[in-house]
């Protein structure tokens, strides 16, 4: 079954019956000449309303949010006597019949890339908040938390496929420039479906040192995303940052409606006073939200989900509390499990 009724635009009352309800009109994107400016107040906005009370609620611990890359394999020497025994390379012992052990190097700069997905059903929100607001105030917040501690950031932008990419640096003004990138996309109308594995295959190819990974996304895709996103975390530190609109998850009765695939431009109109819908809407909605979770689940990545009429503080400080957690409890010591089986 089409998964299209689950990525419309903005409703708007149709012929018929009168909707039960005022629905409100989808906000005018700003002119592109404006954006620089834009940027450098949404980034006020954000350091004001969002970072400082994010520096009181986490008293330094967003490292438990980007771990960073932790040790870098640096040399092998012959074993001495204290050394510890969980570095012995077994390899190298028994094909020089002499115990060798690994030597590290402490990496202590963090490199973290923002994989916003900028495809048309991200300009979608069914109150004052769109999506891909909520994507930019996603990266704007990390972004500044990171590069504030001497770490670097960089993005790959995505619309009808990867056309943008950001190097990784540091400093606020970069920060900006990130922003502005997003800030002065145009909307994409009527684009080609999209395909997220293209955004991850790219960043497997392009992202060498190991990093931390934000894809940025609502992961309303051409199947098979799941693969490249596991192939992504087996080398970085991945955290799928999944933005929704209420009304993705559940229609209300609004009377006769038209909805719109923002992607293909396919319209029909749909009467949501009709209880028979509205269950089979929540139904495949359901479908969709268990098939999302397996995905990540197989793909061992962490989930933050951002709603566009959620309190970002809240749930960042949530999400740092569970993978606090699931560090003491899994004795991690900063890495991922698969990278510390690497090392």
């Amino acid at each position: 079954m089409k998964n299209w009724l689950l990525k419309f635009r903005s409703p708007s009352t149709g012929s018929g019956r009168t909707a039960t309800k005022p629905v409100q009109a989808e906000p005018v994107p700003a002119p592109v000449a404006s954006s620089a400016a834009s940027a450098e107040h949404i980034l006020r906005r954000l350091e004001w309303s969002v970072i400082r009370r994010l520096d009181g609620l986490l008293q330094g611990d967003y490292r438990t949010l980007m771990r960073g890359s932790g040790l870098d394999l640096a040399d092998l020497r012959e074993y001495q006597h204290q050394d510890d025994v969980r570095h012995i390379d077994w390899n190298v012992t028994a094909r020089l019949q002499v115990p060798h052990v690994r030597v590290f190097t402490e990496d202590r700069e963090m490199a973290a890339w923002f994989l916003v997905d900028l495809s048309p059903s991200v300009d979608f929100g069914s109150g004052e908040t769109r999506k891909r607001t909520v994507s930019a105030n996603f990266v704007g917040v990390l972004a500044r938390l990171l590069t504030r501690h001497g770490n670097r950031v960089g993005a790959m932008l995505y619309g009808t496929g990867v056309d943008t990419i950001i190097p990784t640096r540091g400093g606020r003004p970069h920060v900006l420039h990130i922003l502005h990138s997003i800030q002065k996309r145009p909307e994409i109308k009527d684009g080609d479906i999209t395909r997220l594995q293209d955004l991850l295959q790219s960043a497997a190819g392009l992202i060498k040192r190991r990093s931390t990974v934000f894809v940025i996304s609502d992961f309303i895709s051409e199947p098979g995303w799941e693969r490249p996103l596991a192939l992504l975390a087996q080398r970085h530190e991945v955290v799928a940052v999944r933005v929704v609109d209420p009304l993705e998850l559940d229609i209300p009765d609004l009377g006769l409606l038209t909805i719109r695939d923002s992607e293909t431009g396919e319209q029909l109109l749909v009467d949501t006073h009709d209880a028979g819908f509205r269950k089979r809407f929540a139904r495949i909605a359901a479908q969709r939200e268990a098939d999302l979770r397996q995905g990540f689940v197989k793909a061992g990545v962490d989930a933050l989900e951002l709603s566009t009429d959620g309190d970002m503080v809240e749930a960042v400080v949530r999400f740092v509390d569970m993978r606090k957690r699931r560090t003491r409890l899994s004795g991690g010591g900063g890495l991922p499990a698969h990278l510390r089986r690497a090392a």
